[in-house]
């Protein structure tokens, strides 16, 4: 067993691919092992901005022979069956074997691999592994670049280092043949250095300026970028995904601290902050939880001034940045939000729906009407349509269109600036909250209003031109909007139904992946949603949790146990409701036209107790007779409570009827001989079916 060392050096890899390089280099090196029968055990990947970097340990020496027995035709089947089978393997009639196989002779080709040197493998492998990397995007170079079968690659290829315990794996990709040397630093070290194999692979980079592992050169970016601010008196503004960026385009990373000019400041900080991100990469610093005039960079080498001279020309670059920004701030609020929302009317939100200014009408309309309603408690309407009337009006900044980022909360920096009420501003800057499942939900009642209606809005166009969500595909985040309007909701406890139809199902669906987040079990979900008519999402859910609280005590388990035995008994007999012995008017459902769930579980308690007073023609058995006098007792507690909302409690006098069900199962026979009995008793069980019902359909529920 040994270990096996690759090295694919190139020019600059661009620091947002170099997570998927990774992961794909090791499941290209694992297929190829695998199609040739190399068991692969560890395997680490490293990447640098000019190399990836791959240790495979304890690799065999060479692959174990291998017999391979293929089953073909009958020897009595048609000759053409033969020739296609020899075709096939490649063989000739005289080198198959002919076994008996159920009486009858057939022909098998059996072919002896014998074991190969796994160096020949990896020789092979290598030129097919680099060939078929998916970089998202590549380039062609050099004199071969003229054709379209030229090598491929991120950027241009300029080495490759294989090397199999301390033996060279000598292959060749586009004209660059492997060898032991590489390259360090590209200041540092840009020397060739020679590599003995896997073990003295990272120690011999580290020692010229190069740590191939980024995991070590993210903990060094994000460990002494604080450093940095803390010497000054500074906290740095965490920033995990700039640390992997900072790490991905350098090799021996080196934070520093600089300054800016503190007039800077007057900037919204959110401006600052992307400024500095988003186009230099530069982390900033806060100081007593304000932003601070300073940011840190990470410089690619080690300095002899001690980095003064980067951190001067960093800071000359950031200057210019910031000066573009608080050009865009000055001249942004030259002119009033209401006066920028009338540009709106040149952007179309959808060929189908109309401008975003069409939007925005139909925005203010839903949040005057959350508020006027009371949907959205202590909500003013008029604020509501304010906020809402310039919500997207920063869309059509310069600001907003150099950092699209900033839409919503450039809009309530420039409300608060023209003196707009902070009601108004806050709900402009929140109204996308919230964006993700960690983002915080507005709790403002303008804001909520605003929020609410925007999101309401979305969905509602959309479904209504059949622009739905499709497997994979969202291209209008209808589910993202979905998931911000349950938060809303029920965060917020607005009691109103959201949807109908198609977009009901749709919600449902989006509750179910949100409360599994929230430990709730979808099946739970799927049992108040059966029960129909259900749009109330707070009542939803206050329902759900009760039931799920239910079913994990010994009462909720050994009730729904009872439950399914009952409901598989009127199964078997095919009972329906019709075959009680009760005048039924017709077939007619008696709460078909009935649409308030809870109005439904009274009037379905009603019904039941009727059936359940018609005569019994027999005195019934003791247990047959208790579990009739704990449905008297529980079914109208049981529809009260839903009536109420109090769904623990409908629980507990559902939970009265677990120990009658048990004992009537015990002690009494469904099926007797004498009919009226059998009648009766499927009655009863249906009977108490539908009690259970009239809380959750039971048979959505699990175990």
């Amino acid at each position: 067993m040994t270990d096996f060392l690759l090295e694919l050096r190139s020019e600059e890899i661009p620091a947002r691919m170099q997570a998927g390089a990774r992961a794909d280099l090791e499941k290209l090196f694992r297929k190829e092992m695998q199609a040739a029968g190399v068991a692969v055990g560890a395997v680490t990947v490293w990447s640098t901005p000019r190399r990836l970097a791959l240790i495979a340990r304890d690799l065999p020496l060479a692959t174990e022979a291998v017999r391979e027995e293929t089953k073909g035709p009958a020897a009595s089947a048609p000759e053409q069956a033969l020739e296609g089978f020899l075709r096939k393997t490649g063989l000739t009639k005289d080198q198959l074997e002919v076994r008996d196989v159920k009486g009858k002779d057939t022909y098998f080709a059996v072919v002896e691999k014998p074991g190969r040197a796994v160096s020949e493998v990896l020789a092979e492998a290598i030129p097919a592994i680099v060939r078929a990397f998916p970089w998202p995007k590549s380039q062609r170079w050099g004199s071969a670049s003229i054709s379209t079968e030229s090598l491929r690659w991120v950027r241009p290829l300029s080495g490759i280092v294989a090397i199999l315990g301390e033996d060279l794996v000598e292959c060749e990709v586009g004209g660059i043949r492997s060898a032991y040397t590489t390259k360090g630093h590209r200041f540092h070290h840009p020397d060739e250095i020679t590599i003995g194999g896997a073990n003295d692979y990272a120690d011999k980079l580290r020692a010229c300026h190069v740590i191939v592992d980024h995991e070590e050169r993210q903990d060094l970016v994000r460990t002494r970028a604080r450093e940095a601010a803390a010497a000054a008196g500074l906290t740095l503004v965490e920033d995990e995904g700039l640390v992997i960026e900072n790490a991905g385009l350098t090799e021996w990373p080196v934070p520093l601290l600089g300054r800016f000019d503190e007039d800077f400041l007057e900037v919204p900080p959110e401006t600052i902050q992307l400024t500095a991100r988003v186009n230099q990469k530069y982390f900033v610093c806060e100081k007593d939880g304000q932003l601070a005039d300073a940011f840190v960079c990470t410089a690619n080498i080690v300095a002899s001034d001690g980095g003064e001279g980067i951190v001067a020309g960093n800071r000359k670059v950031l200057a210019a940045r910031l000066s573009d920004a608080r050009f865009f701030w000055e001249q942004d609020r030259k002119t009033p939000l209401s006066e920028h929302a009338k540009k709106l009317e040149r952007i179309t939100f959808h060929e189908k729906l109309g401008t975003v200014a069409d939007k925005v009408e139909r925005v203010a309309k839903l949040a005057e009407w959350l508020a006027s309603e009371g949907i959205v408690p202590q909500c003013d309407p008029a604020l509501a349509r304010q906020a809402a009337e310039l919500c997207k009006a920063d869309l059509v900044t310069e600001m907003v269109g150099e950092f699209p980022e900033l839409q919503g909360l450039m809009g309530g920096y420039y409300a608060r600036a023209e003196g707009l009420p902070d009601a108004v501003a806050d709900a402009i800057r929140d109204h996308y909250k919230p964006v993700g499942a960690g983002d915080d939900v507005p709790t403002a009642p303008v804001t909520v209003a605003l929020a609410l209606a925007d999101k309401l809005d979305t969905l509602r166009s959309f479904f209504e031109i059949d622009e739905k969500p499709t497997g994979s595909k969202d291209p209008f985040a209808l589910r993202r909007a979905a998931l911000g309007i349950i938060r809303l909701v029920t965060d917020n406890n607005l009691r109103f139904g959201v949807a109908e139809g198609d977009l009901l199902d749709f919600f449902a669906d989006r509750l179910k992946v949100q409360q599994k987040e929230a430990g709730v079990r979808h099946d739970l979900i799927d049992a108040v949603f059966a029960l129909g008519g259900e749009n109330d999402l707070v009542r939803l859910l206050a329902r759900v949790h009760a039931l799920q609280a239910f079913v994990q005590t010994e009462d909720g388990t050994n009730l729904l146990a009872g439950y399914k035995r009952a409901a598989n008994i009127l199964k078997k007999e095919d009972w329906s409701a019709q075959d009680d012995g009760i005048e039924h008017s017709g077939d007619e459902d008696p709460l078909e036209n009935v649409d308030d769930p809870d109005m439904q579980a009274v009037y379905a308690a009603e019904f039941a107790e009727q059936a359940a007073q018609k005569s019994l023609s027999y005195t019934p058995e003791k247990a047959e007779k208790a579990l009739i006098d704990a449905l008297d007792s529980a079914e109208p507690k049981a529809a009260s409570a839903v009536a109420a909302e109090d769904f623990a409690s409908a629980m507990a006098a559902l939970a009265s009827l677990r120990q009658p069900i048990d004992s009537f199962f015990d002690e009494v026979t469904v099926n007797d001989p004498d009919p009226s009995k059998r009648t009766a008793r499927l009655a009863l069980l249906d009977r108490f079916r539908a009690a259970v019902h009239n809380v959750a359909d039971f048979s959505k529920v699990e175990g």
